[in-house]
């Protein structure tokens, strides 16, 4: 991988989006060549897997063992076709979300086996790791206030994680700041509480050191 691969992390409403867009046109004005993709998704296959795991009637009461394995199967069709091919072209990658997204939800708050989890995402990723991974940090409260004052289209589609009750996204926030302190070098916390320029700021103090 002679490119740089860098992923977003956070609870539903930290800003992740944004602040992707923020850094891929910061780079590209310095004249790096970026790829963004987001998981699920990236793919026509990991598109229609994003809907039917976020947006479908089909997965309500789904097993985790089934939701883990059918986020692998998307996330190893795009390191394979998208993430790899890009990073052997010495572009920047921006993933909004990648495999610690699966460490948390599936492994440390559904409930699957860790070393079942870290199995199946060295599966689907392999020496594919980002080497800088942005956690956004916000509390639990104001990632719902968030998500509420997002414009939604009259009948736009439910989104299945975002419904889940509150204790659900206190294990992630929780599960993402454990995740942080065991891997200290790659993942790095920001406080996601403050304007978009001061997080963006923040992020960029590590994202230069990386590139």
């Amino acid at each position: 991988m002679r490119g740089t691969f860098i992923s977003f992390e956070g609870g539903e409403g930290c800003g992740k989006s944004t602040q992707v867009r923020r850094l891929a046109a910061r780079l590209e004005k310095m004249g790096r060549k970026v790829l963004v993709t987001r998981e699920p998704g990236g793919t026509p296959l990991g598109e229609t897997i994003r809907h039917l795991l976020k947006h479908s009637p089909q997965t309500d009461g789904v097993c985790p063992e089934s939701e883990l394995f059918l986020f692998a199967a998307a996330r190893a069709q795009l390191v394979r076709s998208v993430i790899l091919p890009a990073l052997a072209k010495k572009m920047v990658v921006l993933s909004d979300r990648f495999h610690d997204s699966t460490t948390v939800y599936q492994g440390m708050v559904r409930g699957v086996d860790p070393k079942l989890v870290a199995a199946i995402n060295w599966l689907a990723v392999g020496e594919c790791v980002p080497r800088l991974t942005i956690v956004l940090d916000i509390p639990v409260a104001e990632g719902r206030r968030r998500l509420m004052r997002r414009v939604r289209p009259v009948g736009g589609e439910r989104d299945r994680f975002e419904e889940e009750p509150l204790g659900f996204h206190r294990q992630v926030a929780r599960g993402y700041l454990r995740l942080a302190e065991a891997e200290p070098k790659r993942i790095k916390v920001v406080d996601g509480r403050g304007t978009p320029d001061e997080v963006e700021a923040a992020i960029w103090e590590h994202v230069k050191h990386v590139l």
